[in-house]
């Protein structure tokens, strides 16, 4: 297996974006990419989306995104494993590059969300959760983690005022992030007032439907280094693992597993530990998953991930900063497109382009959830000198 680098990185800015298509913002993304990596072509485009065709009337998108950006003719396919695409489009790149099946690969995460309000959006979402057990008992997305953030609550005797420093946190990331859809900060009082969703999960502890796509170009490392790219950033380790989609079947309600194997799988093959990595960008979609992948991937006990925010722990100043450029919550979620952005984000940090939001870092972790922690992807990286 060969090493396996970013030399590239694009993205569009994450909001409701009437002005552009799904193809446009997608095709954007590819060429900020390739114009970083300074390429023309590559070997494969791999397109990770969920929604399109519900959302956007628009499936196939492989052939179309290859065509629009100017690659028509190349090997290009679409990966679908629900919130977790991005992730999933990563991993897929990473396979073949690594495998020595390509020596360039494009990775693209595209969703357009906002076209379509209410309704059809909550439907379509709820394709990530067990069709006939938990959706077709009226079970929406909102609801599931409502259940979760409920049970949390009860066995380890929290309020839901102990979740607010995971949005504050990702608000004030946000705020430096040139591509975000919520730059600004956010109060307690703000997060308290916050509009009931899903009882206990407020307006605040949910990450906002978007549209957005961020692009990767991947190539084996020892080809970075004869390119002369500086800083080098290699994915050093890539691992993805699985649990049922219904919470009822979990072993364990209150334990992300498939979060947990991805996890040390991922550390396992770079050769580190939990109190080795720098930073986590993290699958924040409610306040709740946050609190839970940082129990699962060894950076609390259980029971403890509320805790660590609110020590302030999770800050960029903090023992493990989360979300840096302001994760899904701050940035915003254009659902597949996140698993990528979130790889990307990472890469900036690592490269030293984070802006105001820089850290000290050599080590960065990314994961992507599909489904509530039913598909789990994550991605270590590092800087490379």
């Amino acid at each position: 297996m060969r090493e396996v680098s970013v030399i590239g990185i694009g993205q569009t800015k994450v909001g409701e974006r009437w002005d552009k298509s799904l193809r446009e913002l997608a095709v954007e993304s590819i060429l900020a990419a390739m114009d970083d990596a300074d390429i023309e072509r590559t070997d494969a485009l791999i397109v990770g989306n969920m929604l399109s065709s519900r959302l956007a009337s628009q499936g196939h998108l492989g052939a179309l995104l290859a065509d629009f950006a100017g690659l028509r003719g190349l090997e290009a396919m679409t990966l679908d494993a629900a919130c977790g695409s991005g992730g999933a489009a990563v991993r897929a790149g990473y396979i073949g590059v690594a495998s020595g099946l390509y020596d360039l690969v494009i990775v693209c995460g595209v969703e357009k969300m906002t076209d379509q309000f209410g309704c059809p959006t909550t439907a379509a979402l709820a394709l990530a959760a067990d069709g006939d057990y938990e959706a077709a008992q009226g079970l929406s997305f909102v609801a599931i983690n409502a259940l979760l953030m409920r049970r949390y609550m009860y066995e380890y005797d929290v309020k839901h005022d102990d979740f607010a420093p995971f949005t504050l946190n990702a608000h004030r990331n946000a705020v430096g992030n040139p591509y975000s859809m919520f730059p600004r900060p956010v109060t307690l009082e703000e997060f308290r007032q916050a509009k009931k969703i899903a009882d206990p999960i407020g307006l605040l502890d949910s990450s906002p439907i978007a549209d957005g796509s961020a692009s990767l170009v991947l190539c084996p490392t020892d080809m970075a280094k004869s390119l002369g790219r500086s800083p080098l950033v290699g994915i050093v380790g890539s691992a993805v693992a699985t649990d049922s989609l219904a919470l009822h079947d979990r072993r364990e309600l209150l334990f992300f597993q498939a979060a947990h194997d991805s996890a040390y799988e991922a550390y396992r093959l770079a050769g580190v530990s939990p109190d080795q990595i720098d930073f986590f960008e993290l699958h924040d979609a409610f306040t709740i998953t946050a609190a839970l992948s940082l129990e699962a991937c060894g950076f609390a006990e259980r029971g403890e991930g509320v805790r660590l925010a609110m020590e302030g722990e999770i800050r960029r100043e903090g023992r493990i900063p989360i979300c840096t450029m302001g994760g899904l919550k701050g940035r915003g979620h254009p659902v597949v497109a996140s698993g990528v952005y979130q790889v990307l984000e990472a890469v900036e940090q690592l490269r030293g382009q984070a802006g105001p939001n820089q850290i000290g870092a050599r080590l960065g972790m990314a994961q992507s959830s599909g489904g509530s922690g039913a598909t789990v992807f994550t991605h270590i990286l590092e800087r490379m000198e």
